[in-house]
């Protein structure tokens, strides 16, 4: 397991977020002057992404994101995620949430297998980046924090040898693995199977640095060739016209990353009943999780450089519906699995007072207008720990 991989998971799982929220705002976008004050606006939308990708890049967070450590639960980083999409004035019930992360997380397996090369996934990240430089075009302030991140990214990876990049994609696939969520644009576009499973394509241009299959060459104890033999691979392969680019500004050429929900079509999700029988296997024990009270420390610290932006005033907050109706979005409510649902653990974790003074030095930087409750273990309920930062 890689320790380098928890930064591009949370980029590109976010990049897509933003991506989701983006064409569902669009969406459901109303005239100013013909919107009534629980209707979204174009003023509203660019409110939302900006204090969403303000929050994501904030300096103190992304400190604490880039330091090496390994990779978490799912559950853990969707409670970051919830807590990131609730950054602004859009409010998501128990179902979007759900879906939103169902729609993210294939989004970027999907970009992780589709991958040419390991080093490429730096390349799928860099193209998120480009996309959310868009969102805020009309925000310098908040353009330097991603660009600082681009920085932060270019000199993190930018030396890793090859081998280095192929654990941090087998890591990400450990990471998605047994995930088979049926998400329609897939399936229209025939590059998912109904099992949930994604089809590999068997053409288009080879990885940089390599050729077209077709021809094996023999050679000799001197190292000179003495023979060389064709055969049929059944693909359609060309080769890379030329290698993206890993700077600043630049060509890609690698599309994996870009915003596929550019062109507005209602995407759904559907668990595969493998899926839905393997989550039933592998439901979370209740028993205490040896990782669990790292996973805690984990949460705390990156929860703690997070800065939320609450509305001032009586603003009311919008609620977004990431289905196509509210009869939809209650009826996944209702069928969506006991399983499959992420539900918060109580976690029973022994006193530590380094890591207490710690947590509550964290807390101390959130303007708390309630009473503090008093915790008997630095490990009680995770949602109500959440709801106090």
């Amino acid at each position: 397991m890689s320790v380098r991989t928890l930064p591009l998971l949370f980029l590109n799982l976010g990049g897509e977020m933003l991506y989701i929220l983006d064409q569902r705002l669009r969406a459901q976008n109303i005239p100013g002057d013909k919107a009534r004050k629980d209707e979204w606006t174009e003023v509203d939308r660019k409110r939302v992404l900006n204090d969403i990708i303000s929050t994501m890049f904030n300096r103190k967070f992304m400190e604490e994101l880039f330091k090496p450590q390994e990779l978490y639960s799912k559950k853990a980083l969707r409670t970051v995620y919830e807590r990131l999409a609730h950054a602004s004035i859009m409010k998501l019930n128990q179902a979007s949430m759900d879906k939103l992360y169902d729609l993210m997380t294939m989004a970027f397996k999907y970009q992780v297998l589709l991958c040419p090369r390991p080093k490429d996934v730096l390349l799928v990240t860099f193209n998120h980046l480009d996309t959310i430089k868009g969102f805020i075009q009309d925000s310098p302030t908040i353009l330097q924090q991603v660009d600082e991140t681009f920085r932060q990214l270019t000199e993190i990876y930018g030396g890793l040898s090859a081998g280095e990049f192929q654990l941090i994609r087998q890591t990400l696939l450990i990471f998605f693995q047994d995930l088979h969520i049926r998400v329609s644009m897939f399936l229209k576009d025939k590059v998912q199977n109904n099992n949930g499973h994604f089809v590999l394509p068997v053409s288009g241009p080879v990885p940089w640095g390599t050729e077209v299959p077709g021809l094996i060459r023999m050679f000799n104890n001197k190292g000179e060739e003495v023979k060389r033999i064709e055969f049929k691979h059944g693909g359609n392969y060309v080769p890379a016209p030329k290698e993206g680019s890993f700077e600043l500004y630049g060509d890609r050429v690698l599309k994996l990353g870009t915003n596929m929900y550019s062109v507005n079509r209602p995407v759904e999700t559907r668990m595969s009943g493998s899926s839905k029988n393997l989550a039933s296997r592998t439901q979370e024990s209740i028993a205490p999780n040896p990782l669990a009270k790292e996973e805690l420390n984990f949460l705390a610290r990156l929860m703690g450089g997070m800065e939320i932006k609450k509305p001032s005033g009586p603003e009311p907050g919008f609620r977004l519906n990431l289905f196509t109706t509210d009869e939809e979005e209650e009826q996944a409510a209702l069928t969506r699995s006991e399983e499959l649902s992420y539900e918060v653990i109580n976690i029973q974790a022994t006193q530590d007072q380094q890591r207490s003074k710690e947590l509550a030095q964290i807390m101390g930087e959130f303007e708390i207008m309630e009473q503090p409750r008093l915790s008997t273990s630095k490990g009680d309920d995770l949602l109500a720990m959440m709801d106090e930062l």
